[in-house]
C-alpha cells in the first residue's frame, strides 16, 4: 500500500511539473507574440527585407540653343521569378507552352547566343526554381519595347515571372563636343568632372527607396513598396552648338596638321561674359585627339607676350609713357642683370611703345619695366592684382579652375630680373581665362565680366534660379588708357609690320588682338636648345569698333611642330573661328535666294532643326511632312524642299540609312543609335558607306565610312 502510494506521489508530481512547463511555454509564447511580437518580426524582417537606393533621373544639361549636351536615357535590367505562382501553375503548364517562341525572339532580339541554348539556360533556371534569375542587363528602350511583346512576357509579370528593373545611363549626344566642359557623371559623385560636378546636386535629384525581399538566395524588389525618387533639374548653359563646333573643329584642324601637343579655344561674349564655346584638346598615345584637360581653365602657364597688354596698361595708367613714347630696342637684345632678352626679330631701334607693341619687342617692354618698377615693383604688382590676374576667375566650374601665381617681393624666388621678365610674360602663371577676362575687359571699354558657363537652373521648363552678366571690375582703367590700348591692339592686325597683319588682315570685319609665343621647356628639361618648344598664343576681339566676341587660342607646340608663332598657329584658328561666327551672326549681307528652277532632284538625310535653319535662312519653300522624331529625309526640286521622316530613319528601323553628304558628327551620331558600329576614313564630309543604304543589317554590324 505503501509502494502504490509512493508511485502515485511521484506521478502526480511528474504530471504537475508538465502542467507547470506547459503553462510557463504557453505564457512565454504568449509574451513573445503580444508583447515582444513587433520587435522580433522587425528583427526577422531585417534577414529578410532591405531598402536599396533608388536613383532619380538625372537633369538634362541644354545648349543655350536648346540642344542636349548631356542627358539620361532608360536602359533595363531583365529578371525572371522562376517562382512566380502564375508560371508554375498547373505544372508549369504556361512555361513549357511558350519557352520555345520565347527562345526564338530572344536569340532574335539579342543575337548572342542560339534559340537552342536560351531554351536550355531557361529550362534549367525554371528546374532550379531561380527567383532572381539575370535574364539580360543594359537593353536599350528600343529592345524593351520588342520584349515587352515576346510570347509569355506579354502575360504580365505574375503570369510570365519576368521582372524589369529600368535605370538611367548617361550619354552625351555630341560625343566630343565641349565634353571637357559639360564633363562626367559617375556612379561616385566624386569623380565627377565640369559641370555635371559643380552642379551635381541639382541634377541628381532626390533618391528614392525599394524594399527588396529575400528569397531563395537573392533578393527581389517588392512590388509596390517603393519611395519615388525626385528627378534632377535641368541646366541650360551659355553654350552655342554652333560655335562650339567650329572652335572644335578649327582647334582639331591645327592641332592635327602641326602636330601640336595640346591647344584650348575659347569664345566669350563680349558684353556679358557668357562663355559661347570652349574647346579642350589633348594629342593621346595613338596620335589621336581628345578632351582630355581643360586647358583653358584648369591650366596656369606662362603666357609669354600676351601678357605685354597687361604691362602696357601698367605703364600708361601710371603716366610713365603714351603709345608714342620713344624707346630704344637695342638692336632687339639686351642684358638684364646679368640675363640676356631678345626680340623675334633682331635690328630694331627707335621706336614708339606702340610700334614696340604691334612689332611684339620684348626688349621694349622688358626695359620700360624695369625701369619704372625695378624700386616699385609693388606699383606693377597692383595693375595686376586689379586685373584679377592673381585671383581664380570665380567661373562655375570651380573645382577645376587652376590657381594662378603672380610674385611678390616678398617671394624667395624674386630677383632683380624678375621684372623685367614678368614684363614680357615670363615668371608668371595665368590660365587662358585670365588673359581673356583682361581682353574682354578692354573690348568692354573698361568693364571686367565674370565669365560663366550656366544661364539657368530649370524644372519643368521653369527657371529654378537664373544666373545674370555681373560685372567684377568696374573700369580697369581710364577713358584715355584704355583708348590708346585699343589703338595698340587694332595696330597688331592693321599695321604691315604687326604681328597678326599677314594671317589676319584680310577679313570683311575688323580684329584687334595680341599674338604671343612663349619659350617652353619640354619635359621640364630646361629650355636649353633641342629642349624647348613654343605655346602659341592669340588672344582678340571682333568686330574692333563694336565688339561682340573676344577669343582666346592657346596651343602648346612640339619639337616636330613646323609652325610655332602665335599668328601662324593660333591667329590663324582665330580667324577660322571668327569668320564662320561673323558670316553666321554678325553679317549684314543678305543671302539671295536661287532665281533660276532647278529641275534636277537632290536628296539628303539630316537633322530636321538644320535643314528648317538651312531654308529659312536661303528663303527657300519646303513641307515636313513628318510629325514627330529628329531625322529627316530631305528631296530639293525647282528650289522647293520636301521633308519626310524615312523609314531607314527611325531607330526601331534595320535598314541601312544613307548619311551621304553629312558631317561626321551627324552620321556618327545616326548609326551608332541604331546600333552599327562605325569605322571611319579621310577628312570632312561623308562621301562613301560601305553598307548599301537600304540594305538589311544586324545589330553590331560594322559599317566604313569614308570623308572626302
Amino acid at each position: 500500500m505503501e509502494i502504490k502510494k509512493d508511485i502515485l506521489w511521484r506521478v502526480y508530481l511528474c504530471f504537475l511539473g508538465m502542467i507547470l512547463l506547459g503553462a510557463v511555454v504557453l505564457g512565454r509564447a504568449f509574451y513573445i507574440q503580444q508583447v515582444e511580437g513587433s520587435y522580433w518580426q522587425s528583427v526577422g524582417d531585417s534577414l529578410h527585407l532591405k531598402y536599396v537606393p533608388l536613383s532619380a533621373e538625372r537633369g538634362t544639361i541644354f545648349s543655350e540653343d536648346g540642344n542636349m549636351l548631356s542627358t539620361s536615357i532608360p536602359i533595363f535590367d531583365v529578371y525572371v521569378d522562376f517562382g512566380a505562382e502564375g508560371l508554375r501553375e498547373k505544372n508549369g503548364q504556361r512555361f513549357k507552352a511558350n519557352v520555345d517562341s520565347l527562345s526564338i525572339c530572344l536569340a532574335d532580339l539579342f543575337g548572342d547566343k542560339k534559340k537552342a541554348v536560351y531554351k536550355k539556360e531557361l529550362q534549367q533556371a525554371y528546374i532550379k526554381r531561380i527567383r532572381y534569375y539575370a535574364l539580360k542587363k543594359k537593353i536599350s528602350f528600343v529592345e524593351y519595347a520588342q520584349l515587352r511583346e515576346f510570347p509569355l512576357v506579354r502575360q504580365g509579370r505574375n503570369k510570365s515571372g519576368f521582372i524589369i528593373d529600368p535605370r538611367d545611363k548617361r550619354i552625351n549626344p555630341y560625343v566630343l563636343l565641349a565634353n571637357r566642359t559639360i564633363g562626367l557623371s559617375r556612379d561616385n559623385a566624386k569623380l565627377n568632372v565640369g559641370l555635371e560636378q559643380s552642379y551635381d546636386s541639382m541634377l541628381r535629384g532626390t533618391t528614392g527607396q525599394r524594399l527588396m525581399r529575400y528569397i531563395a538566395g537573392a533578393y527581389m524588389p517588392v512590388e509596390g513598396a517603393e519611395v519615388e525618387p525626385e528627378n534632377g533639374k535641368d541646366i541650360i548653359t551659355t553654350l552655342d552648338t554652333y560655335m562650339q563646333d567650329v572652335t572644335e573643329s578649327a582647334l582639331m584642324n591645327m592641332l592635327a596638321g602641326n602636330n601640336s601637343l595640346h591647344g584650348t579655344a575659347i569664345v566669350m561674349e563680349t558684353a556679358t561674359g557668357k562663355i559661347k564655346a570652349i574647346a579642350n584638346l589633348g594629342k593621346q598615345p595613338d596620335g589621336s585627339y581628345a578632351e582630355d584637360l581643360n586647358y583653358g581653365i584648369g591650366k596656369a602657364t606662362e603666357p609669354g607676350s600676351i601678357f605685354k597688354l597687361a604691362t602696357l596698361l601698367s605703364l600708361i595708367e601710371d603716366k610713365y609713357v603714351d603709345k608714342n613714347t620713344i624707346v630704344d630696342c637695342e638692336g632687339g637684345a639686351k642684358l638684364f642683370h646679368g640675363l640676356r632678352i631678345k626680340d623675334a626679330h633682331m635690328g630694331a631701334h627707335e621706336v614708339t611703345v606702340k610700334e614696340a607693341f604691334f612689332t611684339s619687342s620684348n626688349v621694349a617692354f622688358a626695359k620700360l619695366a624695369d625701369q619704372y618698377y625695378h624700386n616699385e615693383p609693388s606699383k606693377f604688382i597692383s595693375h595686376l592684382h586689379r586685373l584679377r590676374l592673381d585671383t581664380i576667375t570665380g567661373i562655375d566650374i570651380t573645382a577645376s579652375s587652376g590657381k594662378p601665381t603672380i610674385k611678390r617681393p616678398t617671394n624667395r624666388s624674386w630677383s632683380k630680373t624678375t621684372i623685367p621678365y614678368m614684363a614680357h610674360g615670363y615668371e608668371e602663371l595665368v590660365t587662358p581665362l585670365h588673359m581673356l577676362m583682361v581682353y574682354n575687359a578692354v573690348a568692354n571699354n573698361g568693364r571686367m565680366m565674370q565669365p560663366y558657363l550656366v544661364n539657368a537652373v530649370t524644372e519643368f521648363g521653369m527657371d529654378v534660379k537664373r544666373i545674370e552678366p555681373k560685372v567684377i571690375v568696374e573700369q580697369i582703367c581710364s577713358e584715355a588708357t584704355l583708348a590708346q590700348l585699343k589703338d595698340c591692339l587694332q595696330a597688331v592686325v592693321d599695321s604691315a609690320h604687326g604681328t597678326g597683319h599677314k594671317i589676319l588682315f584680310d577679313s570683311a570685319y575688323s580684329i584687334a588682338g595680341k599674338t604671343g609665343t612663349a619659350v617652353t621647356a619640354l619635359d621640364n628639361r630646361g629650355y636649353n636648345k633641342g629642349n624647348k618648344i613654343y605655346q602659341a598664343s592669340f588672344i582678340g576681339y571682333f568686330p574692333a569698333n563694336q565688339p561682340k566676341y573676344t577669343i582666346s587660342v592657346v596651343i602648346q607646340n612640339s619639337n616636330q611642330s613646323k609652325l610655332i608663332y602665335g599668328a601662324d598657329v593660333s591667329g590663324r584658328v582665330f580667324k577660322e573661328i571668327s569668320d564662320k561666327i561673323y558670316a553666321r551672326y554678325l553679317s549684314n549681307k543678305k543671302v539671295t535666294p536661287l532665281l533660276n528652277a532647278d529641275t534636277s532632284v537632290y536628296n539628303y538625310y539630316g537633322m530636321r532643326n538644320e535643314l528648317n535653319a538651312i531654308f529659312t535662312r536661303l528663303s527657300l519653300p519646303y513641307v515636313d511632312s513628318a510629325s514627330g522624331g529628329s531625322w529627316r529625309a530631305m528631296k530639293l526640286k525647282n528650289n522647293a524642299a520636301t521633308l519626310n521622316q524615312s523609314a531607314p530613319l527611325s531607330s526601331g528601323n534595320s535598314k541601312m540609312p544613307s548619311v551621304l553628304g553629312m558631317g561626321l558628327k551627324d552620321a556618327v551620331f545616326l548609326l551608332e543609335n541604331k546600333g552599327l558600329k562605325v569605322l571611319i576614313s579621310g577628312r570632312g564630309r561623308v562621301h562613301s558607306q560601305s553598307l548599301e543604304a537600304g540594305s538589311m543589317f544586324k545589330k553590331g554590324q560594322t559599317v566604313t565610312v569614308s570623308l572626302n
